[in-house]
């Protein structure tokens, strides 16, 4: 493994109240030096990415309104982790709120990023499961559809072309891995 660069300046070029645009100015060990820019969070702790288990079987998803692809999407209930809460905790919270259920049962099945080379940012992976009916108000402008999905038939989901975030698809395939593995 090589040695880590040396980050020998870090500059904030934009900002907006979500995102920061960083310019990295690195040194790395053979001498070479170059100035990299990425969009860092501001205040952020991370993000949950829920994987909620219905049952042996089923996966619950949401649809809601992308404004990066300006279309509906189903995905996987997901959000940022606050100040003070464990990624377990966010993903109860975020599970709550954009499902209406919460979980007995939360395991923590990986962390991925999402294009590391530019974006600053994590989202734990939690898959919940021993689901109850809770419901907690959220933030999101209007009420979210909860797409009951089998989760044998990812294949079918990635078919209809409604569920295209990298993240949730990797998640469910993880997630047919790990129970595939408790089975055997």
């Amino acid at each position: 493994m090589p040695e880590k660069p040396i980050v020998l300046n870090k500059t904030t070029i934009a900002a907006s109240r979500l995102f920061r645009i960083e310019e990295l100015d690195i040194e790395f060990s053979n001498g070479q030096r170059r100035v990299f820019e990425r969009l860092a969070r501001g205040r952020s702790n991370g993000a949950v990415l829920v994987v909620p288990m219905l049952n042996e079987t089923t996966v619950l998803l949401i649809r809601e309104y992308s404004a990066g692809v300006d279309r509906y999407e189903l995905g996987l209930p997901k959000g940022r982790i606050d100040d003070g809460e464990t990624p377990y905790e966010a993903a109860n919270r975020e599970l709550k709120e954009e499902t209406g259920y919460g979980a007995n049962r939360l395991r923590q099945l990986s962390s991925f990023s999402i294009a590391p080379q530019y974006l600053q940012h994590m989202t734990e992976i939690i898959l919940a499961s021993e689901l109850y009916p809770e419901k907690l108000a959220g933030d999101e402008p209007e009420e979210l559809e909860v797409v009951p999905w089998k989760l044998s038939d990812i294949n079918g989901l990635i078919a209809t072309g409604e569920c295209t975030e990298a993240r949730s698809i990797a998640a469910l395939f993880l997630t047919i891995e790990y129970l595939k593995a408790q089975h055997s």
